[in-house]
């Protein structure tokens, strides 16, 4: 997956200084190449729920960010990251005091 793809999935116009943000997250994240697609597929899934995958302004990893205005639909976003991690060994590390996780990478 190109990094142009991975921009425009996300909803971001690509341009250099995201295309090397980009890069940072691929080199901190573990099995950057092997989970790629499912952060991607997990950010499509989200939607429905109020909900999303970014590139995080504060470290180089993708973040997945629950801003769902109801409990129901927090409830169901949670359920699919935490399918996501379960199915494809994906370590998260949650944010403190936030509805936000930071993809860490494979966790094999």
């Amino acid at each position: 997956m190109t990094q142009e793809a991975i921009l425009s999935q996300l909803g971001l116009i690509p341009n250099v200084a995201l295309a090397d943000q980009l890069e940072r997250i691929e080199k901190n994240t573990h099995g950057f190449e092997k989970i790629v697609k499912h952060v991607m597929d997990l950010h499509e899934a989200l939607k429905t729920n109020e909900s999303y995958v970014a590139l995080s302004n504060t470290v180089d990893l993708f973040k997945i960010k629950i801003d769902a205005t109801s409990k129901i639909s927090a409830t169901e976003a949670m359920e699919k990251i935490n399918h996501f991690a379960d199915k494809f060994k994906v370590k998260l590390q949650k944010v403190d005091g936030k509805e936000t996780y930071y993809v860490v990478g494979f966790a094999a």
